[in-house]
């Protein structure tokens, strides 16, 4: 299949994708021309979000690079943008493009509380830290509006269960007033990423998520809330933003986290030529040495999906990073694992139906 032809910059302000090139589900690709051949101004993308009704909301997974079994998504794809976004890719199961249609075409599922409310109360149900943000960001715009995440946090403060919420929106400081008491009771953890403290390379690389600063900002109000924060430097990018490394560290322990993380840049499926496209764009000159170093530590390849790999690569430039990430977590008092958060205060509160007792 032909690669789609990189889409009017005008049209495309405020988003990663340059192209909305097929889904490999996809059978046919269509253009997008009506024959005539007189330049005219067109919109802009704007977001568009339809709704979904869940009929189960909890997933599974078995990755030993996960620190977690199970996670929850209320929205499928992101407005934030980020290009090197590795769940991409899933916006192809439901016939979309990974490109602009991730960011553009967004699935909001309303109904997610209420599902969660009935799978945490169903009598098999064995409680784990749940994870939130895992795939696309909770905190997204359309959250403001939505809630969707803010409602699902109210369930899980009914019913005392653990979660680890993954983010880069400041947007979680409205929802300290749950997050608090549960964190004074160990049932919750928050990581905000941050990718680059460059605020031009962070608008062009994730157009849509707050500025660095604000997000340091976050950090410090939550942990000024009494809420425990996990700074993820996610993804390292060799050549472009791997320098910055230790300094995101000591910026976010400055700011109060007592927790760091790292994950290497991921190229699954769509988003290599999705990533590509965005190098040729934004870094012509640098493009040749980051995809070579990427391809140094993937066999040559520009991703490697095996797991225990898969997040890091290997090789002496992944070895260096791991390297110099141990020596700034020790020099800034950092940990690189966190107590597990409590899950023995788990209860089930009263269900609608439920036989009350006489005593």
């Amino acid at each position: 299949m032909d690669q789609p032809a990189t889409i009017d910059p005008d049209r495309r302000r405020a988003r990663g994708a340059t192209t909305n090139l097929a889904g490999r589900y996809d059978l046919a690709r269509t253009e997008d021309h009506d024959g005539w051949d007189i330049p005219e101004a067109r919109p802009a993308f704007d977001t568009r979000v339809t709704e979904e009704q869940p009929r189960s909301l909890i997933t599974y997974n078995r990755s030993p690079d996960l620190p977690f079994d199970r996670s929850i998504n209320p929205y499928r794809g992101c407005e934030h943008g980020c290009i090197y976004c590795f769940a991409r890719p899933t916006h192809a199961y439901l016939g979309l493009s990974p490109g602009l249609d991730f960011e553009t075409r967004l699935i909001a599922r309303p109904g997610a509380p209420d599902v969660l409310r009935r799978e945490l109360g169903a009598r098999g149900y064995k409680v784990a830290t749940l994870a939130i943000g895992t795939n696309t960001d909770p905190y997204q715009p359309i959250e403001r509006d939505r809630a969707i995440t803010r409602s699902c946090l109210q369930v899980l403060s009914e019913f005392n269960h653990p979660v680890g919420i993954v983010t880069k929106g400041a947007l979680v400081e409205r929802d300290i007033d749950i997050l608090a008491p549960m964190a004074r009771q160990g049932l919750v953890r928050v990581g905000i990423t941050i990718t680059t403290l460059d605020d031009d390379l962070s608008r062009r690389m994730e157009p849509r998520v707050p500025l660095p600063r604000r997000r340091l900002a976050a950090i410090r109000r939550l942990v000024d809330a009494g809420i425990p924060v996990c700074v993820m430097v996610s993804p390292v990018v060799p050549g472009l933003t791997d320098h910055e490394l230790e300094t995101i560290l000591a910026e976010a322990a400055a700011a109060g986290a007592d927790a760091a993380s790292w994950i290497m840049l991921r190229l699954p499926r769509e988003v290599s030529p999705l990533w590509q496209d965005w190098l040729a764009e934004h870094e012509p000159n640098r493009a040749a040495k980051i995809m070579a170093r990427l391809r140094e530590m993937h066999g040559g390849r520009d991703y490697d999906p095996r797991w225990g790999h898969r997040m890091r690569g290997e090789g002496e430039f992944a070895e260096l990073t791991a390297r110099r990430f141990k020596s700034a977590c020790r020099r800034l008092g950092l940990r690189e694992r966190t107590a597990p958060l409590r899950s023995d205060l788990f209860a089930r509160p009263p269900m609608p139906g439920d036989q009350m007792s006489l005593f």
